[in-house]
């Protein structure tokens, strides 16, 4: 086993930690001040972005015989990248790195010029549609429905929760097409019948509004299906999966390590009683646990996209990221507004920004409970194999 990056993974992550130390950070303060960005700065960082190979990294560079534009990562190499957005805020990884979602990588025909190669290369937004009000971790128990008709497909329904949703002018929607059948759309906003509500406030995530959508007879073409008929759920399931390990287990990991780096700066800088407060057992105690965590958590990541790479089932092995990682960020953040007291419960320092936003990391795409029923059903069945090596 090989745990060392090589010499283009260093300068990939290098590449990706410069552009957001000298693009995105100096707008964080901006965008938590007014909850929003001016369209020519996220417009800006986009184009910047873009002509660095940075955006739609998680796409082929081909696709179908078509060129996409996509950087062709592999999991491991998009991961390593997918830790250092963890460095910014969600808003900005959007803005600058897009969020292209696998699913479209289904599209066939008329499909890849109209959705995919402009998602692919930031000349269209697009936001994944699946959380409504009855259904959050429970995604096959959606109510919203499509039927088909001599035109294409009426869809009715509504969804809620759905990040980015201003921003994106279409979204791969999960409709029921059967009793137990559940497919997936593309759909552009400004059909009639579709219309956005309320941006549902958020306690952290500043910048990223989560929209309210309602469908009342919506009239979809036919080729608004998204792969074939009865697969929604499985692409719903599929990209997930990659969000889980991807956007939240390694971002997870990125943002904690960021909030250590500051712990321990400020426990080095800060005195008390005339001694650095690093040298007090119980500050170092707090130090030293967050780090072992960061690393369990990291080695976790790193191993589920390997398995990803060999074309092996990791599905257990992200719900495990998905809990330990979010954890994780939760006790770190947390030590740090202890360690910076008051200054870390004031706005004045970013602290208490990184500890509300890292609340949602145990609730968005499968609470830690659903994925804790998840691994314990899974070894009950398979047994020791999910935790006892070569078994």
């Amino acid at each position: 086993m090989d745990f060392a990056l090589n010499d283009e993974q260093k300068m990939m992550i290098e590449t990706v930690r410069r552009f957001i130390a000298e693009e995105l950070k100096p707008l964080e303060d901006e965008l938590e001040t007014n909850g929003e960005l001016a369209k020519e700065k996220a417009k800006t960082i986009y184009r910047k972005a873009k002509n660095l190979g940075l955006y739609g990294m998680n796409m082929p560079e081909t696709f179908e015989g078509v060129s996409l534009g996509g950087a062709g990562l592999s999991n491991l190499d998009r991961i390593l990248c997918e830790e250092q957005f963890g460095h910014t805020s969600d808003y900005l990884i959007r803005r600058a790195f897009g969020n292209v979602y696998e699913p479209l990588l289904h599209c066939k025909g008329e499909q890849i010029e109209r959705w995919l190669k402009p998602t692919v290369a930031g000349t269209r937004t697009c936001a994944i549609a699946i959380t409504e009000p009855g259904a959050g971790s429970d995604a096959a128990g959606i109510k919203t429905r499509a039927e088909k008709n001599d035109k294409g497909w009426v869809l009715n329904g509504s969804k809620h929760f759905i990040s980015d949703g201003l921003w994106s002018d279409f979204f791969l929607v999960s409709a029921k097409t059967g009793e137990k059948e559940i497919s997936m759309f593309m759909v552009d906003k400004g059909l009639a019948g579709f219309t956005l509500g309320k941006d549902q406030k958020m306690m952290g995530l500043r910048g990223t509004p989560h929209v309210e959508q309602f469908f009342d007879n919506v009239q979809l073409e036919g080729t608004a299906l998204l792969g074939e008929q009865g697969q929604g759920f499985k692409l719903a399931m599929g990209a997930l999966n990659v969000v889980r390990l991807a956007q939240v287990g390694a971002r997870a990991v990125g943002k904690a390590s960021h909030v250590c780096e500051l712990m321990v700066n400020y426990a080095s800088d800060r005195h008390q009683f005339n001694t650095k407060i690093g040298d007090f057992q119980m500050v170092q105690q707090q130090i030293s646990d967050s780090v072992i965590e960061i690393n369990a958590a990291r080695w976790m990541v790193y191993h589920a996209a390997w398995m990803l790479d060999q074309g092996l089932d990791a599905r257990e092995q992200i719900a495990m990221v998905k809990v330990y990682a979010a954890e994780t960020l939760g006790r770190v953040v947390d030590r740090a507004v202890q360690i910076f007291g008051g200054m870390g419960f004031c706005k004045e320092l970013p602290i208490e920004r990184y500890y509300r936003d890292a609340r949602i990391y145990r609730i968005f795409d499968g609470t830690s409970e659903i994925h804790r029923g998840v691994i314990a059903k899974s070894v009950l069945k398979k047994g020791a194999v999910l935790f006892d090596v070569n078994r």
